[in-house]
Protein backbone atom coordinates (compact mmCIF):
# COMPACT_ATOMS: atom_id res chain seq x y z
CA UNK A 1 0.00 0.00 0.00
CA UNK A 2 1.37 3.29 -1.22
CA UNK A 3 0.11 6.83 -0.31
CA UNK A 4 1.19 9.45 -2.98
CA UNK A 5 1.34 13.15 -2.43
CA UNK A 6 0.49 14.80 -5.88
CA UNK A 7 1.35 18.61 -6.54
CA UNK A 8 -0.61 19.83 -9.32
CA UNK A 9 0.40 23.26 -10.19
CA UNK A 10 -2.02 26.61 -10.16
CA UNK A 11 -5.27 24.64 -11.31
CA UNK A 12 -4.53 24.56 -14.96
CA UNK A 13 -4.98 20.81 -16.35
CA UNK A 14 -2.63 21.79 -18.95
CA UNK A 15 0.06 22.40 -16.70
CA UNK A 16 0.29 19.29 -14.36
CA UNK A 17 3.80 17.96 -14.75
CA UNK A 18 4.15 14.91 -16.96
CA UNK A 19 5.37 12.82 -13.24
CA UNK A 20 2.00 13.87 -11.61
CA UNK A 21 0.25 13.26 -14.75
CA UNK A 22 1.74 9.77 -14.76
CA UNK A 23 1.20 8.89 -11.10
CA UNK A 24 -2.56 10.24 -11.61
CA UNK A 25 -3.50 8.04 -14.34
CA UNK A 26 -1.59 4.87 -12.47
CA UNK A 27 -3.00 5.45 -8.98
CA UNK A 28 -5.80 2.96 -7.59
CA UNK A 29 -7.72 6.15 -6.11
CA UNK A 30 -7.16 9.42 -6.63
CA UNK A 31 -8.40 11.69 -2.91
CA UNK A 32 -8.95 15.11 -3.73
CA UNK A 33 -9.56 17.96 -0.85
CA UNK A 34 -13.19 20.15 -1.77
CA UNK A 35 -15.37 22.24 1.01
CA UNK A 36 -18.33 20.32 -0.29
CA UNK A 37 -19.02 16.76 -1.07
CA UNK A 38 -21.86 18.22 -3.53
CA UNK A 39 -19.51 19.93 -5.30
CA UNK A 40 -15.97 19.55 -6.86
CA UNK A 41 -13.14 21.57 -5.76
CA UNK A 42 -10.10 23.28 -8.04
CA UNK A 43 -7.96 19.94 -7.14
CA UNK A 44 -10.75 18.07 -8.46
CA UNK A 45 -11.34 19.95 -11.85
CA UNK A 46 -7.58 20.03 -12.61
CA UNK A 47 -6.77 16.13 -12.15
CA UNK A 48 -10.33 14.78 -14.09
CA UNK A 49 -8.40 15.24 -17.27
CA UNK A 50 -5.63 12.89 -16.06
CA UNK A 51 -7.48 9.87 -14.35
CA UNK A 52 -11.06 8.07 -14.45
CA UNK A 53 -13.88 9.60 -12.54
CA UNK A 54 -14.98 6.35 -11.30
CA UNK A 55 -11.08 6.52 -9.28
CA UNK A 56 -11.47 10.01 -7.79
CA UNK A 57 -12.68 10.01 -4.08
CA UNK A 58 -13.70 13.28 -2.13
CA UNK A 59 -12.75 14.45 0.99
CA UNK A 60 -14.47 16.95 2.81
CA UNK A 61 -12.38 19.80 4.77
CA UNK A 62 -13.54 22.87 6.79
CA UNK A 63 -11.84 26.18 6.71
CA UNK A 64 -13.21 27.18 10.38
CA UNK A 65 -11.18 26.24 13.28
CA UNK A 66 -13.87 25.24 15.00
CA UNK A 67 -14.39 22.20 12.48
CA UNK A 68 -11.27 21.69 10.95
CA UNK A 69 -9.98 19.16 13.48
CA UNK A 70 -12.73 16.25 13.07
CA UNK A 71 -12.93 16.84 9.08
CA UNK A 72 -9.52 16.71 9.08
CA UNK A 73 -9.29 13.36 11.10
CA UNK A 74 -11.65 12.07 9.35
CA UNK A 75 -10.13 12.36 5.87
CA UNK A 76 -7.13 10.74 7.52
CA UNK A 77 -9.04 7.77 9.07
CA UNK A 78 -10.84 7.65 4.99
CA UNK A 79 -7.52 6.88 3.63
CA UNK A 80 -6.15 5.17 5.99
CA UNK A 81 -9.44 2.66 6.00
CA UNK A 82 -9.07 2.72 1.85
CA UNK A 83 -5.66 1.53 2.25
CA UNK A 84 -5.91 -1.28 4.35
CA UNK A 85 -8.60 -2.87 2.55
CA UNK A 86 -7.21 -2.94 -0.45
CA UNK A 87 -3.65 -2.37 -0.29
CA UNK A 88 -3.44 -0.06 -3.40
CA UNK A 89 -1.88 2.85 -4.62
CA UNK A 90 -3.77 6.43 -3.99
CA UNK A 91 -2.94 9.89 -5.04
CA UNK A 92 -3.45 12.59 -2.61
CA UNK A 93 -4.33 15.71 -5.29
CA UNK A 94 -3.53 19.23 -4.58
CA UNK A 95 -3.15 22.70 -5.47
CA UNK A 96 0.26 23.64 -5.62
CA UNK A 97 2.83 21.85 -3.29
CA UNK A 98 1.47 19.23 -1.37
CA UNK A 99 4.54 19.75 1.55
CA UNK A 100 4.07 23.73 1.74
CA UNK A 101 0.87 24.23 3.96
CA UNK A 102 -1.56 21.53 2.52
CA UNK A 103 -3.73 19.37 3.18
CA UNK A 104 -1.91 16.44 2.32
CA UNK A 105 0.35 16.34 5.66
CA UNK A 106 -3.28 15.79 7.64
CA UNK A 107 -3.95 13.05 5.82
CA UNK A 108 -0.40 11.72 6.72
CA UNK A 109 -1.27 11.20 10.53
CA UNK A 110 -3.40 7.92 10.30
CA UNK A 111 -1.60 6.01 8.32
CA UNK A 112 -1.61 2.24 8.66
CA UNK A 113 1.67 0.63 9.72
CA UNK A 114 3.06 -0.96 6.34
CA UNK A 115 1.45 1.90 4.53
CA UNK A 116 4.22 3.88 2.52
CA UNK A 117 3.91 7.94 2.14
CA UNK A 118 5.08 8.17 -1.41
CA UNK A 119 7.34 11.09 -2.36
CA UNK A 120 5.41 14.67 -3.12
CA UNK A 121 4.88 15.34 -6.92
CA UNK A 122 5.99 18.91 -6.59
CA UNK A 123 4.36 21.79 -8.93
CA UNK A 124 0.67 26.17 -1.53
CA UNK A 125 -0.73 29.15 2.23
CA UNK A 126 -1.78 31.20 4.84
CA UNK A 127 0.48 33.57 6.87
CA UNK A 128 2.13 31.35 10.04
CA UNK A 129 0.57 34.34 12.28
CA UNK A 130 1.27 37.95 12.25
CA UNK A 131 4.59 37.97 14.28
CA UNK A 132 6.70 35.70 11.86
CA UNK A 133 5.13 38.21 8.94
CA UNK A 134 6.45 41.11 10.67
CA UNK A 135 9.68 39.36 10.97
CA UNK A 136 9.77 38.43 7.71
CA UNK A 137 8.89 41.89 5.81
CA UNK A 138 11.78 43.54 8.36
CA UNK A 139 14.51 41.26 6.68
CA UNK A 140 13.98 43.66 4.02
CA UNK A 141 13.93 40.36 1.26
CA UNK A 142 11.49 39.21 -1.19
CA UNK A 143 8.38 37.47 1.19
CA UNK A 144 5.42 35.45 -0.26
CA UNK A 145 2.46 34.74 1.26
CA UNK A 146 0.32 31.87 0.03
CA UNK A 147 -3.05 31.48 0.87
CA UNK A 148 -3.44 35.12 1.54
CA UNK A 149 -7.14 35.37 0.75
CA UNK A 150 -8.53 35.44 3.88
CA UNK A 151 -5.95 37.12 6.02
CA UNK A 152 -5.45 40.05 3.27
CA UNK A 153 -6.62 43.32 5.21
CA UNK A 154 -4.08 42.56 8.04
CA UNK A 155 -1.67 41.31 5.82
CA UNK A 156 -2.28 44.59 3.75
CA UNK A 157 -1.75 46.82 7.31
CA UNK A 158 1.37 44.92 8.02
CA UNK A 159 2.40 45.67 4.78
CA UNK A 160 1.80 49.55 4.88
CA UNK A 161 2.72 50.00 8.26
CA UNK A 162 6.36 48.55 7.47
CA UNK A 163 6.45 50.99 4.13
CA UNK A 164 6.54 48.34 2.07
CA UNK A 165 4.79 47.57 -1.24
CA UNK A 166 2.99 44.52 -2.37
CA UNK A 167 1.34 42.64 -5.30
CA UNK A 168 -1.34 40.63 -4.84
CA UNK A 169 -1.93 37.40 -7.77
CA UNK A 170 -5.77 35.75 -7.56
CA UNK A 171 -6.16 32.85 -10.17
CA UNK A 172 -3.18 33.22 -12.10
CA UNK A 173 -2.83 31.45 -15.32
CA UNK A 174 -6.79 30.59 -15.48
CA UNK A 175 -9.52 32.74 -16.32
CA UNK A 176 -10.75 35.70 -13.88
CA UNK A 177 -7.08 36.04 -13.01
CA UNK A 178 -6.19 39.30 -11.80
CA UNK A 179 -2.66 40.88 -10.43
CA UNK A 180 -2.72 44.51 -9.03
CA UNK A 181 -0.84 46.50 -6.61
CA UNK A 182 -2.12 45.15 -2.90
CA UNK A 183 -3.05 48.80 -1.92
CA UNK A 184 -5.60 48.96 -4.53
CA UNK A 185 -7.32 45.67 -3.75
CA UNK A 186 -10.89 46.30 -1.32
CA UNK A 187 -11.71 43.40 0.52
CA UNK A 188 -11.16 39.86 0.61
CA UNK A 189 -9.70 38.02 -2.09
CA UNK A 190 -10.11 34.19 -2.96
CA UNK A 191 -8.53 31.53 -0.59
CA UNK A 192 -5.60 30.27 -3.01
CA UNK A 193 -4.25 33.96 -3.75
CA UNK A 194 -0.66 34.85 -3.55
CA UNK A 195 0.83 38.17 -1.86
CA UNK A 196 4.16 38.96 -3.02
CA UNK A 197 6.06 41.50 -1.35
CA UNK A 198 9.63 42.52 -3.30
CA UNK A 199 12.51 42.97 -1.96
CA UNK A 200 13.72 46.32 -1.13
CA UNK A 201 16.26 47.83 -3.26
CA UNK A 202 19.56 48.80 -1.91
CA UNK A 203 21.20 52.60 -2.65
CA UNK A 204 24.39 51.40 -5.16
Amino acid sequence: MRLIGVGTGPGDPELVTLKAARVLATADRVFVPVLDASEAGRAEATVAGHTAPERIERLVFALSRAERDRYWMAAGERVAQWLRETGGTAAFATIGDPNVYSTFALVLLPLPDGATPGGAVPDGAAPGGRDRLVEAIGTGATVVVYKGGRHLSEIGRTVAAAGRQAILGEHVGLAGERIAPLSDVDGLAPYLSTVLIPALRKDP
